[in-house]
This record gives structure tokens, C-alpha cells and sequence, in this order.
């Protein structure tokens, strides 16, 4: 198994070797955006859609002067390296070091790091088998969602409590009852043969693997609906999954302690689970 190599600002080292200026913004305000991607046979998968989210993320968070053909480069050049085949890229962007002042400084030269490891999809392999438990807990997060920034400081404090819970994920709830997303993952709702998620307008952000199935549900045939979602409706469908880079299709069987159906994954996930399969090996 290789070890976790890291390519700061062009530079490939183990990742123990990374050195970060204590005075990088990403550290101190949280004022970085990052990406997620998964590796399969050595190619990164959904890359143009993860590329085209992290230019929405820098673009709207004003970080300039980053090539982000070059840092693609450094992407492929790391996965290579490895050599990785099944693996996980994680890249940031910072807007680099400087004084500590809450504006933006002048002239900053962005930071650029990525990593890459080897990913072991073992057991969230049994639990798509399986199925998972969920939480459904207020929605906590800032208002722009739709930027995949490094303050996730919210997103934590939720997962963390439903890992307490023994729960997988918690699915989130807006003052008026209607539900967003999860804290790490986008979900789906299947009723009557019919596909729902939450639509993008809603503050959320938009995730790459949900793109991905509504895109696939439709070629097979399946309906789907963007709409919101009540936390009280979300108990009595016929199936409900977690969507994501690591998860891909990931069936909940309960949701605060109350069944799902038959508490097993519903057909229209296991559909779209083996369609994405299909898809990763190439046979889609």
C-alpha cells in the first residue's frame, strides 16, 4: 500500500512532511475552499464536475491567481506517483499567509495543497448492503452552502452528534421544518416509484454524486422531483439514501429510530447503486 503523498505547491512529499505557515488564512479564519474526489482505477471520477464546483468556490469567495490547469496537473502527476489505484484526492486552497487581519490582504500568493491516499470502501461496502441509521437534527450551517469552504465547524459538531447517536449521518432541518441536506452527504426520498431531493435554491450545496443520479435516474426511467421535504414527511416514504463522493449510494433504513419501509434498502436505491457501479467501470 503506498503511503499518503502530498504535492504542496508543486512539491510531492509524504504528507507528514507538510509544513503550513501558522499564519495561512485557511488556518486561522477558515478562509479556504476544498474538493473531494474519488479515485477509481486510477482515474478520478466526475473530475470536469469537481473541477467546475472548486472554480464556483474560489470565484465566490474572491481567491485570485490560482492555474487551476496547473494544479490539475499536480493532481494526476500525485495519483501517478503512488501509484494509487483505488484512492481519495483531497485538495484545499487558502488564501495564503499573511498579518492577521480579518480583511483581505494585498498581494497574498494563494496556498495549494492536495493529498492523496488509498481508500478502503470495505465498510461502507457492508453498510450499502445493510443499510444505515440517521438523525434528523436543526440546520445550524452559515447561509452559502453552496461554497464548499473549509469552515465546517457546524457540519462537525452535527455529525459528531449523531456518530453519538449511532447513526451514520444526521439529515438537516430549516426553522419551518423542511429539510436541506446531511451534513456530509446529499439524500434522496423515494415515494411511489418517485425520486425527491432538496433543490439547490434551498441552500445547499450542490453535490457532485447528486448531480450524477438524477442524471442517471432519468436515463432509467425513473421520476424525479426537486422539491422540499418536511422532517414529518420524511418518516412515512418508501426509501430514503444518502448520496456522495465516499458513500455513493447509501440506503437508510431508519431515520430517529423509526423504520424505513421494511428496514432494508428499497429497490430504486439498489437500482441506482448498481447503476453507478455500471458507470465507474466504465459500462454506462
Amino acid at each position: 500500500m503506498p503511503e499518503t503523498l502530498a504535492n504542496l505547491n508543486g512539491q510531492i512529499m509524504p504528507l507528514e512532511s507538510v509544513r503550513i505557515s501558522a499564519l495561512d488564512r485557511g488556518f486561522l479564519f477558515g478562509d479556504s475552499v476544498y474538493e473531494v474526489l474519488r479515485v477509481y482505477r486510477g482515474k478520478p471520477w466526475l473530475e470536469e464536475e469537481h473541477w467546475r464546483r472548486l472554480r464556483h468556490s474560489l470565484t465566490s469567495i474572491r481567491i485570485d491567481g490560482v492555474d487551476l490547469d496547473r494544479l490539475r496537473r499536480r493532481m494526476h502527476e500525485t495519483i501517478a506517483a503512488g501509484p494509487f489505484s483505488e484512492a481519495l484526492v483531497y485538495l484545499q486552497v487558502t488564501r495564503g499567509a499573511a498579518p492577521r487581519k480579518h480583511i483581505y490582504p494585498k498581494d497574498t500568493v494563494p496556498l495549494e495543497l492536495l493529498w492523496v491516499r488509498d481508500y478502503d470502501d470495505g465498510p461502507t461496502a457492508k453498510d450499502r448492503e445493510t443499510g444505515v441509521a440517521v438523525i434528523t437534527r436543526p440546520d445550524i450551517r452559515w447561509g452559502r452552502c453552496d461554497i464548499k469552504s473549509t469552515n465546517l465547524l457546524a457540519n462537525v459538531l452535527l455529525s459528531q452528534e449523531a456518530a453519538e447517536a449511532g447513526a451514520a449521518e444526521a439529515i438537516l432541518y430549516l426553522a419551518d421544518g423542511t429539510l436541506s441536506e446531511a451534513t456530509h452527504s446529499s439524500f434522496f426520498t423515494v415515494k411511489s416509484g418517485a425520486l425527491q431531493t432538496t433543490p439547490l435554491k434551498a441552500n445547499i450545496l450542490p453535490g457532485i454524486t447528486r448531480k450524477f443520479l438524477i442524471g442517471l435516474a432519468e436515463k432509467d426511467g425513473i421520476s424525479v422531483r426537486e422539491a422540499n421535504l418536511t422532517r414529518e414527511e420524511l418518516y412515512h416514504v418508501d426509501e430514503v439514501f444518502l448520496a456522495g463522493t465516499t458513500s455513493e449510494v447509501l440506503p437508510v433504513v431508519t431515520v430517529d429510530g423509526r423504520t424505513i419501509a421494511d428496514e432494508k434498502p428499497g429497490p430504486i436505491s439498489k437500482r441506482l447503486l448498481e447503476g453507478h457501479r455500471h458507470a465507474v467501470s466504465g459500462e454506462w
